[in-house]
């Protein structure tokens, strides 16, 4: 729970090696001690990392496994990872895989992982952390969704749909819950400089993980429903959203 200057006491972050989901943990934290993370990620060394880096910045650090693409343990580590005494002050939902796209929409395998990660990984773990937040009475959630999702196109409507269909259920669970006192926030960044996107050459209005933090942060403070970081990225997109087909298909986005 908030302490009594309306500091947050316990974070879950789902996708706990997540570039922009630590960068949000450590903006969340600043400069207090004690504040308890939970790191919801498969074991690797980028998870025992951040729980070194975390609990050096004095965070109480429960590292515990979750892989979202398997469908058999995905429900039961999700509930583990938000379980405890003591209630939840916010649940980051921060994984996402991109992988190829030219692929994606050829491979069937291909295309059901992005769907099983991005679309159904982050349902569950939205209805389970919703169910939580409602019992105590507050908290919050946030997805860190993508303006891919926002409008589909050519270059990556694979992961742009996959993630799609996740940001649409946030926005109406976010109406949801709103009568129970959880306040849901979806958070639709442009192109971010993460290893996810390791390998690509930057866009226009590209962001850091920092970046997008902070819009996160005060997205939080503020109880907004949606962000767009960069916040300029909103008009941009609106453009391309009433752009005729034929035309967006040449464009180079």
């Amino acid at each position: 729970m908030k302490d009594a200057v309306n500091n947050v006491q316990n974070i879950v972050l789902l996708g706990g090696t997540s570039a922009i989901g630590l960068a949000t943990v450590r903006a969340l934290l600043g400069s207090r001690s004690g504040t308890r993370v939970v790191l919801a990620a498969r074991p690797s060394p980028a998870r025992a990392a951040a729980a070194a880096e975390l609990t050096g910045l004095g965070a109480e650090v429960v590292a515990t496994d979750l892989d979202v693409a398997d469908l058999s343990v995905c429900r039961e580590q999700v509930e583990a990872a938000l379980a405890g005494p003591d209630d939840v002050d916010v649940v980051l939902v921060a994984f996402g895989v991109l992988g190829d796209q030219e692929t994606a929409w050829q491979d069937v395998d291909v295309a059901a992982h992005l769907i099983d990660v991005n679309h159904r990984g982050a349902v569950v773990c939205g209805v389970l952390a919703a169910n939580r937040l409602r019992q105590q009475g507050h908290g919050a959630i946030v997805l860190l969704s993508t303006v891919a999702g926002e409008q589909i196109r050519r270059s990556n409507f694979p992961y742009g749909s996959s993630k799609a269909g996740a940001d649409g259920f946030f926005l109406g669970l976010g109406d949801a819950v709103s009568a129970d006192g959880v306040h849901v926030l979806v958070v639709r960044p442009g192109f971010v400089r993460s290893p996810m996107t390791e390998g690509l050459a930057d866009r226009p209005m590209t962001l850091t993980p920092d970046q997008v933090a902070t819009a996160v942060v005060d997205g939080l403070n503020r109880r907004r429903r949606l962000v767009w970081a960069p916040a300029p990225m909103r008009p941009v997109m609106a453009v391309l959203r009433h752009l005729p087909r034929p035309l967006l298909r040449r464009l180079p986005v």
